[in-house]
């Protein structure tokens, strides 16, 4: 399983520990990832992701699994939240021809 936020394709930097004597060796700062259950409204079901702690702060600020997913940048995302916000937009496209 890849240390990469399903949502926002943060993933792992690079970078040096620096010891007291100055001596640097390689070191990887991995994000904060959590594994969460977020409902989608428009769906009416809940969907498993593997989301960065920041991500879910701003899934939350913005209202939601649905209003993350339509601002969202299709590069940044996953292939499972990709499908989801496809899905999202056939089910939003469904009920508005209905209601036309």
């Amino acid at each position: 399983m890849s240390r990469v936020c399903e949502l926002t394709g943060k993933g792992p930097m690079v970078g040096n520990n620096v010891s007291h004597a100055n001596n640097k060796t390689r070191r990887r700062f991995l994000p904060n990832l959590q594994d969460v259950t977020l409902q989608s409204e428009a769906l009416g079901r809940a969907f498993k992701l593997r989301i960065s702690n920041a991500a879910l702060r701003t899934v939350d600020h913005r209202g939601g699994l649905d209003a993350f997913l339509a601002k969202a940048k299709d590069a940044e995302l996953s292939a499972k939240a990709l499908k989801i916000k496809r899905d999202i937009d056939k089910s939003s496209d469904t009920a508005a021809a209905l209601e036309a």
